[in-house]
């Protein structure tokens, strides 16, 4: 009978685990039954039904109204919005339209949308995700590793042990005594806890970072993310926005700001230059009417000139109403306020007199200050790093409490300034979302790739993070830590375990039964203690725990 129910136990033991195993593993699933199974496709001018494996690359797909999208393309037809949640994270739909990507597996709005496939089957982005979070959830860590060496000094150690435990009872006369300590010696010592503890927490640490738009790439990432001391950003897209736009519209005199808007959007609404279009943008997103601007003609070095009902309309610098003899006299404070901020300054000027200053600059995304705080608060070190001059560099730092600027960097030389903060003993993460931060992503200790930023910023990345959201750098650093927490904990009790245990049996003082299901409750307690992972808060304004 005891044979009987040590092997109820273990089964039972096993059984729960794998419960337990499965719901922990659900990421992948939910991934998994994104993938649509029929797909509308144009074929020889007919809308046909197909299943989705069989869509070719190039053909022309429809999507309609609460479907979700078969495969990776691009719109080519109609407007919509798309629920993009269960990848990205991101809560709110995304607008599509013609020219907009669409990736498979997320679902379609109220409209209509046409498009041509572009990746399909291993190669879209899902299918990359769901590669990407099985291969990190089987991942070894180092921390594993040694586990798996000890486990290995330890079997034998354990069996030398029962082996004592039987010879030694028997010597007293009590073989029986001493064949169950035997018994309960090697079934209170199984390491299975030890085997699973890393695993455990690993996957549902991936899983639910994957849950979040945070991808993982495996075990390695977030042993070092706990010893991370210093974060470095790249400015363009990753704390800015990564295009111009106007700040600032400023009138000297009797003019209003739209008027000041309208004047130079319509000199410029021809211009394919950046910060011309920011000005065009900005008077049509204020919903401002263009007048037609005749003798357009841009200026080197100086700015643009151009007619608007026979009035002469000025757009540029100093040196362009200097040359034109406009006093600037009554702007310059507001010049060296906006110079100042690292924006680029443009004054209007219609015939004679200056009428107001335009300022564009790459705007800094708003939660950037938030992110940047919250690494301080946690004793992280963060440097801004750009091609940018030192001016500008330092005003988007200011904005943002940055305190140490690494300014006016080739992206060939982004590597080494991080392996310079290497060598000064920093652990370093370095963010970025561009092809010239990928060497300074491979270089640093983790690489967090912004999603929205190039496949070779992704592919170089430790870390990914699909939301363009840079508060995600603090979630993915906390759950890191939260899983490491986990690990630890699972190995330290399973230890504990095992050494508490031992030398009971071999004393006889422990039951085989009471051992085989107290070995099947520590390798239960490990897995439930790593699913409790699923219940952390790894929000930025929320504590993990």
């Amino acid at each position: 009978e005891v044979s009987a129910v040590i092997i109820a136990f273990v089964l039972l033991g096993r059984y729960m685990e794998e419960i337990i195993k499965t719901k922990s593993s659900a990421a992948v699933r939910r991934l998994l039954d994104l993938k649509p199974a029929i797909a509308h496709v144009i074929r020889d001018g007919q809308e046909v039904d197909l299943p989705a494996e069989n869509v070719m690359v190039g053909e022309f797909l429809v999507v309609k109204p609460g479907e979700k999208i078969p495969t990776d393309g691009d719109v080519s037809e109609g407007q919509s919005t798309v629920d993009e949640s269960m990848l990205t994270g991101e809560s709110m739909p995304v607008d599509k339209h013609p020219g907009s990507p669409v990736i498979g597996g997320t679902l379609n709005g109220s409209g209509v949308l046409t498009f041509k496939a572009s990746r399909i089957g291993a190669d879209t982005a899902l299918a990359q995700i769901i590669k990407m979070v099985e291969e990190a959830q089987t991942s070894t860590a180092q921390i594993q590793r040694l586990a798996d060496q000890v486990t290995g000094y330890f079997v034998p150690a354990v069996v030398a042990v029962a082996l004592l435990a039987l010879v030694g009872w028997s010597l007293v006369g009590n073989f029986p005594q001493g064949l169950l300590a035997f018994i309960a010696v090697l079934i209170i010592s199984c390491p299975c806890a030890l085997g699973v503890a890393t695993p455990a927490a690993l996957m549902v640490g991936v899983g639910k970072g994957a849950d979040n738009g945070i991808l993982i790439r495996g075990g390695e990432v977030l042993e070092r993310a706990e010893k991370l001391s210093t974060v470095v950003f790249d400015k363009t897209g990753t704390i800015t926005r990564g295009e111009p736009n106007v700040t600032d519209v400023i009138s000297l005199g009797t003019a209003m700001e739209n008027e000041v808007l309208m004047l130079a959007a319509a000199v410029e609404s021809g211009s394919e230059h950046p910060l011309g279009a920011a000005i065009v943008r900005a008077a049509r997103h204020r919903g401002i009417s263009l007048p037609k601007a005749t003798g357009i003609s841009g200026i080197a070095g100086h700015g643009i000139e151009g007619s608007i009902d026979s009035r002469k309309i000025w757009l540029g610098n100093r040196r362009l109403f200097a040359r034109q003899g406009i006093s600037t006299e009554a702007a310059e404070e507001h010049l060296i306020g906006l110079e100042a901020d690292g924006k680029t300054a443009m004054l209007v000027g219609v015939d004679d007199r200056l009428l107001g200053v335009i300022a564009v600059a790459d705007t800094i995304k708003p939660e950037a200050a938030e992110a940047v705080a919250a690494l301080q608060a946690s004793a992280i070190k963060v440097v801004l790093l750009s091609g940018d001059n030192h001016r500008t560099a330092e005003a988007v730092a200011r904005q943002v409490g940055i305190e140490r600027v690494i300014a006016e960097v080739l992206p060939d030389d982004k590597a080494a300034m991080i392996r310079q903060l290497q060598s000064e003993g920093q652990v370093v993460a370095m963010v970025g979302d561009g092809v010239n931060d990928a060497p300074a992503l491979a270089t640093a200790d983790i690489g967090i790739a912004i999603g929205s930023g190039s496949d070779v910023a992704k592919e170089t990345g430790g870390i990914i993070l699909l939301k363009n959201d840079v508060r995600d750098v603090v979630t993915a650093i906390k759950l890191s830590r939260a899983t490491m927490v986990k690990i630890k904990q699972n190995l330290f009790w399973a230890f504990i375990y095992n050494s508490i245990g031992i030398p009971i049996a071999a004393f006889g003082l422990l039951n085989p039964i009471i051992a085989a299901a107290a070995m099947a409750l520590s390798s239960l307690s490990v897995i439930a203690n790593s699913a409790l992972l699923k219940r952390a808060r790894i929000g930025l304004s929320q504590e993990v725990t």
